[in-house]
């Protein structure tokens, strides 16, 4: 078995068409072609790439032999079918086949916002559509990979990859309602992917789905309260399409019940304390620990490091020459880091699926 096998060749790799993602009512769009580590762009342009920081969206692979032997039905006994086909059913019926049709308002919108605000919402868009494609392009291969290992396990990926073309391309549109287009086949060949091994893909794929129901629902929710804040039509898609993010989740909840080993040793305590921040209560019903964010500690913990972290810009934002620069970082970051471990170690809640518990779990939804 190979360590790894990235994603198939990338010629290969059927990109989702879009339609025309350049805008109709511009021959002079921009194609937004993101950094890359690996290749340099020959076409200039006038949009300036994407900035990469830890928050920045990427690209991810898997070893893809490991994961046709956690999904093979004759290895392992903890694969629940009946479960996978009642998902299945569910991404089969498609809810939201018809629900991404665009009217007028986006492109009157899109001229209406102007100055940092319009800026704003580019990054946002192109950062948005860039971690859809990002699902579409792993699911994808997922899909073809577990086609013989588990067909209804992979039928469910490559349902999941409908979603995310669908999400992403949605997204791409958008961004041409402000002469802008993102170059998804330029990213799928050149932009650097990261390796993950399956048991990480699951936490992280599975905190990114619920993240982003979340997400939307809360702004759909607030900007229903409050529409004068309603700059763009877009975010009035984001009651049914949390729904996809949802449902994507919940696939992945089943996933990791089928890899109990993944859950239920001291190690899987310890990373779901890691990945478990942004959404506690929700991890809650599949984790084996959470963090205790209700503990006041623990929101003072964030502020300090909300202080730590306004020091840290502040002295990148000074004149001083960089030796100085990164002198001044040093106590700065040991001061960052030391607190993230002390909110790290402060004591979890066992918490998890009752389905496996061997407690009786402190948090339970």
């Amino acid at each position: 078995m190979a360590l790894v096998k990235p994603i198939t060749n990338f010629s290969n790799v059927v990109t989702p068409k879009f339609g025309n993602t350049r805008s109709t009512s511009s021959k002079s769009s921009t194609m937004i072609r993101m950094s890359s580590s690996s290749t340099k762009t020959k076409k200039p342009t006038t949009k300036k790439a994407i900035k990469e920081t830890l928050l920045a969206p990427r690209f991810y692979t898997t070893d893809f032999d490991e994961m046709e032997t956690l999904f093979n039905t004759e290895i392992n006994n903890n694969l629940n079918q009946v479960e996978f086909e009642a998902l299945l059913q569910e991404f089969k019926t498609d809810y939201n086949q018809t629900h991404f049709v665009r009217n007028k308002e986006f492109k009157v919108a899109a001229d209406n916002l102007q100055g940092p605000l319009r800026q704003i919402f580019v990054e946002f868009l192109e950062r948005s559509c860039t971690a859809e494609f990002s699902g579409f392009l792993l699911y994808k291969e997922l899909g073809r990979r577990l086609k013989k290992t588990n067909p209804v396990v992979a039928e469910i990926f490559s349902l999941m990859s409908r979603d995310e073309a669908r999400h992403a391309g949605f997204l791409n549109k958008g961004l041409s309602d402000f002469n802008l287009a993102l170059d998804l086949g330029f990213l799928t060949k050149a932009r650097k992917y990261t390796f993950f091994k399956p048991k990480f893909i699951f936490y992280a794929t599975y905190l990114s789905e619920k993240i982003g129901y979340w997400r939307y629902i809360t702004i759909y929710r607030h900007l229903k309260a409050n529409p004068e804040y309603q700059c763009y039509p877009i975010f009035k898609y984001f009651e049914n399409w949390c729904q996809d993010e949802n449902r994507h989740g919940d696939f992945f909840s089943a996933l990791m019940k089928a890899q109990p080993q993944f859950l239920n040793d001291w190690k899987a305590k310890l990373w779901s304390r890691f990945f478990c921040l942004s959404t506690n209560r929700t991890t809650a019903r599949i984790f084996p620990a959470v963090l205790d964010v209700e503990n006041p500690e623990f929101k003072r913990k964030l502020d300090r490091m909300v202080e730590i972290n306004q020091k840290l810009i502040a002295v990148g934002e000074s004149d001083d020459i960089p030796l100085v620069k990164n002198v001044k970082r040093i106590p700065i970051i040991a001061a960052l880091a030391s607190e993230l471990l002390a909110a790290y170690l402060m004591p979890p809640i066992e918490s998890g699926s009752v389905d496996f518990a061997e407690f009786e779990p402190q948090v339970v939804y």
